[in-house]
């Protein structure tokens, strides 16, 4: 066989790789010059807490790039319950994934893994999870995924996971069964979108069948109402914050709301 052909697959392997690498390097370069994520609010700058029904809590973040912290060099809101609360956190995300039990091949190819939220819970090997945090993501929006329906039951074989509703129903059942937990689904700040304000909905509905806990980022309009110079400190993009936008802006929101949910569920069994 002659070897030219033989050396095309290599070739064009290799070619993927240089422009994947590239554009990681660019991206990250722009991202970390951004003023909102300046050194000032870097992790380390910040003191900690008084303790709180947050602390020593071993809480799951399960989620895709805004759960990562992709825009702030991998310092979300995550790193902030570990530092201001005393969280014991387990993060459990990432980039380009979905909600929607499929592949995510721009997040196969330019972050080494594709897999779905439903997917990586189903194999997480974690024992004695406190609560469970999850995403409401904004990739199956933009990818315009199938919403789907309510399921009528509540059985982890009934639920849909081609679609937002069922793989939506498919954590929470998951994570009841396994670790017998609160579980909090968490939006982003707004962003126009009508996906993912029927998803944002869609949740609420999910709230009155499962009794789960919501923090709601986007539909709070007294948390929106910020101006133009603070928003553009805040957000990188419409949908992915800068350190100063979780340290500043998502985090004492998130930290208030995931007190009070964890308060209020202490004396309730999880999934009654």
């Amino acid at each position: 066989m002659n070897k030219k052909i033989l050396l095309l697959p290599a070739m064009t392997a290799l070619s993927l790789y240089l422009v994947r690498q590239r554009f990681i390097s660019a991206e990250t370069a722009k991202r970390a010059a951004a003023a909102g994520n300046d050194e000032k609010y870097d992790l380390r700058h910040f003191p900690a807490h008084e303790p709180s029904v947050l602390s020593g809590r071993k809480i799951l973040f399960l989620g895709s790039s805004v759960t990562y912290g992709a825009a702030s060099g991998g310092q979300s809101f995550v790193e902030l319950f570990e530092k201001l609360d005393g969280v014991q956190a387990v993060k459990e995300a990432r980039s380009g994934t979905t909600l929607v039990d499929r592949i995510s091949w721009p997040g196969l190819f330019y972050f080494g893994n594709g897999s779905s939220y439903v997917s990586r819970l189903k194999k997480l090997n974690v024992s004695d999870i406190d609560c469970v945090v999850c995403q409401l993501s904004t990739n199956d929006a933009t990818k315009k995924l199938p919403l789907g329906e309510i399921s009528s039951s509540r059985d982890l074989s009934s639920f849909d996971t081609s679609t937002i509703t069922g793989a939506m129903e498919n954590v929470i059942r998951s994570s009841m069964d396994r670790w017998n937990c609160p579980v909090v689904f968490y939006t982003g700040s707004y962003y126009e979108s009508d996906a993912y304000s029927a998803m944002v909905k869609r949740l609420y509905e999910l709230q009155d069948k499962w009794q789960i806990g919501i923090i709601d980022l986007y539909t709070d309009e007294v948390f929106n109402a910020i101006d133009k110079e603070t928003y553009d400190l805040y957000m990188y993009d419409p949908i992915h914050p800068t350190k100063a936008g979780y340290a500043e802006w998502w985090m004492p929101k998130m930290e208030s709301e995931l007190i009070r949910i964890l308060s209020e569920s202490e004396n309730r069994p999880a999934g009654k």
